[in-house]
């Protein structure tokens, strides 16, 4: 059965302590996940801090793959929708954003020449108008609606690396994301023009309920945890 997954944002720092203690706070910051081949189990798992049904969701990460088949970037899946909230590139050109298991798919324009392959991406969701907004490399692209009046559940699994056909798992190979992600934040709220930049930058940004420089996060087979080669902001 197929399904779809989602694309993130930002680098930090950490020096030579310790990189991971599995379900602690981590500050990732300068390092990225790593997943160095197609697998049918790899894959993160991220602990966001939800207290309740999300009426408003952004996400923001960075992502380098240079895959050409289909691939998910975010997928956060619960008992009723496995795609409660997912990022997926179905090929290139396209981004698509699935929201109570309803798809929207965005038209990118590709990089070439001197692209280090290397993308930024954010995708923001509001439950009032249903309109959804999908930010790369600090462009926006024309907007679409979808699920309008919806709440995104807050008992939900959220994994990179795989996209899930039921919480935790129903992972296909064929969809596994091969390449490295960086710079991964959620919000319960909507983000201005100006604050997708600041995020790009590594700003600061308030209502953060996932944060790249306090995860909690847990690795599950072969995914490394290595230094970016990126410039760290």
């Amino acid at each position: 059965m197929f399904h779809s997954p989602v694309c993130a944002l930002i680098c930090i720092s950490a020096g030579n302590r310790v990189i991971k203690e599995e379900g602690k706070q981590t500050d990732l910051h300068g390092k990225v996940f790593v997943f160095p081949k197609a697998s049918a189990t790899a894959h993160v798992i991220l602990k966001p801090r939800l207290e309740q049904p999300l009426r408003n969701v952004s996400v923001c990460l960075r992502f380098g793959c240079d895959l050409t088949r289909a691939y998910s970037l975010f997928s956060y899946a619960t008992k009723d929708k496995d795609n409660d909230f997912l990022l997926f590139k179905p090929k290139p050109g396209e981004l698509r954003l699935y929201v109570g298991g309803e798809p929207v798919t965005f038209k990118v324009p590709e990089r070439t020449g001197t692209s280090t392959g290397w993308e930024h991406v954010c995708a923001s969701w509001e439950s009032a108008t249903g309109i959804a907004e999908l930010w790369v490399n600090g462009s926006p692209l024309p907007r679409k609606g979808l699920q309008k009046g919806y709440s995104v559940s807050d008992q939900g699994v959220l994994v990179l690396g795989q996209e899930q056909d039921n919480p935790g798992g129903g992972f296909d190979m064929n969809q596994s994301f091969v390449g490295e992600i960086t710079d991964v934040y959620m919000w319960e709220t909507l983000l201005s023009p100006d604050e997708v930049s600041l995020a790009m930058s590594n700003g600061v940004l308030p209502h953060l309920i996932l944060d790249w420089r306090t995860l909690s996060y847990e690795t599950k087979h072969y995914v490394v945890i290595k230094p970016s080669l990126l410039p760290v902001y």
